[in-house]
């Protein structure tokens, strides 16, 4: 794979899409910039991804909350690390100007520090039970998988704020970029 041909991750491999089918990501302001060829995916692609999804979700959500937060945290240092990076290429994806794209990253990186937090705070509630000697309360448990479908117009910030607190609530996630910025999300 090189630098501008990117796959779909799946079950932690890097796949191409079922089908051998692309598609070309082009600058706006430069068509003849290609930005990179992207997985055209289809519905095989997606059932195998949600396999993919279930089958981690039996480890995943056993694994602490606490620790989950750990791995966003550090997800959040890795964007801060890299903002102005993803910044410009985000820029060159889908031509918002620098300061927008910046303010882009730096959404999901404080939704990363956000959600990291609130790994310590997946409170359920107590209530008070109509019965003697009976005590009531919930746990927020994870659901399952998660799919997540993504616009254009903030391909960092969106997708950040659905999968972020998702995975921290012990989710998996299986997630679509927008067609025209699926760089910035993937």
């Amino acid at each position: 794979m090189s630098r501008n041909e990117f796959r779909n991750l799946i079950g932690g491999e890097w796949l191409a899409a079922r089908s051998g089918k692309t598609f070309a990501n082009v600058n706006p302001a430069d068509h003849s910039d290609v930005v990179g060829e992207f997985p055209a995916s289809g519905a095989e692609d997606v059932a195998l991804a949600v396999a993919a999804a279930k089958k981690a979700f039996a480890t995943w959500r056993l694994v602490p909350a606490p620790k989950r937060a750990e791995i966003l945290f550090r997800a959040g240092g890795l964007l801060q690390q890299r903002k102005e990076q993803y910044a410009r290429d985000m820029t060159r994806e889908m031509g918002k100007v620098l300061a927008e794209t910046r303010g882009d990253v730096q959404e999901a990186i404080d939704e990363a520090y956000f959600v990291a937090g609130e790994g310590r705070r997946l409170y359920g509630k107590t209530t008070p039970s109509e019965l003697q000697n009976k005590f009531a309360m919930s746990v927020r448990m994870p659901v399952g998988v998660v799919g997540l479908i993504t616009p254009w117009n903030f391909p960092m910030a969106i997708p950040s704020w659905k999968l972020f607190p998702a995975l921290v609530s012990g989710n998996t996630c299986v997630i679509k970029p927008a067609t025209d910025t699926p760089l910035s999300t993937w």
